[in-house]
């Protein structure tokens, strides 16, 4: 079974614009009267206060670059994240979308920086300095967005090396991938483990007081999982229908009143950590 076949390689690429900036001066305006020794303290201005538009950009850029590592799962590379062939169509359509609506809010705010620009001035007063903004010209090469999609690498060489080196070169790859392979599907079930422990642990205590996203990120798990079960591991697939079955079907209040309901939820939940760990070694946590 080879992961080429189940499998992309694909890497996100961000940039976005924060608005702050370093101020030399008034660091060390404000070391010296405060007798700090230098370089212990440092003045970072916002550059664009309560603006609106750039905020709604990054948090836009944050909510996208948290859902590529849900989606996806780690290959060994920094940058670098596997997509399931399962979950291809379905992460890159919510991409898309979402990519189109970053760059919706970066066309409102290219238009209006011009004149946030001048309105920082009055919030910023005497540390306000016009070389700390890019021009408008610039400003707009600030914003970019890309994914990248790569196969995985296979052992088809097309490069005229000598027999043996190339024996030990296929080796090497065919060995990387299958490791990658196997982090990334131990990385699917600690996952799956992560949110039944934090059940177990919180519903094992009477007094222990949750959230509702105790119960909604175990439902999220459960939803994505099979597009993340790239390997088809029927084990895997069994604890998540049973965590499924047994945990997720719960509101929060329920579990938060109904002492019975909590209980029994909360063996269930310890029952199926134990049966994970069978499954997990020592690899769970």
């Amino acid at each position: 079974m080879n992961l080429s076949d189940r499998a992309l390689l694909v890497q996100l690429s961000i940039s976005t614009w924060t608005a702050t900036k370093l101020d030399k001066e008034i660091s060390a305006e404000t070391n010296a009267r405060k007798g700090v020794k230098k370089n212990s303290g440092r003045y970072h201005k916002d550059l664009l206060p309560m603006c609106d538009l750039l905020e709604d950009i990054n948090t836009k850029a944050s909510t996208i670059r948290n859902k590529f590592y849900e989606n996806t799962l780690p290959w060994g590379v920094k940058g670098t994240q596997i997509l399931p062939t399962t979950n291809y169509l379905a992460f890159m359509t919510d991409f898309r979308k979402d990519r189109a609506e970053y760059e919706t809010l970066v066309n409102r705010f290219i238009p209006e920086y011009p004149q946030l620009v001048i309105g920082a001035q009055q919030f910023l007063g005497e540390a306000y300095k016009a070389s700390d903004y890019p021009s408008g010209h610039e400003i707009a090469k600030k914003f970019r967005m890309d994914m990248a999609v790569f196969p995985v690498p296979t052992n088809d060489f097309r490069c005229e090396i000598a027999s043996d080196e190339l024996g030990r070169i296929r080796a090497d790859v065919e060995r990387r991938v299958e490791d990658a392979g196997k982090q990334a599907m131990l990385e699917v079930w600690q996952r799956l483990y992560d949110r039944v422990a934090k059940m177990s642990e919180k519903l094992n205590d009477p007094s222990s007081i949750f959230r509702d996203t105790l119960v909604e990120n175990a439902r999220e798990i459960c939803a994505i999982l099979p597009r993340l079960n790239f390997m088809d591991d029927p084990n895997l697939e069994t604890m998540r229908q049973e965590v499924e079955a047994k945990l997720t079907g719960f509101h929060p209040d329920t579990l938060r009143h109904d002492l019975d309901v909590r209980r029994q939820a909360a063996t269930d939940a310890t029952d199926i950590i134990n049966k994970m760990k069978a499954f997990m070694g020592d690899t769970a946590e």
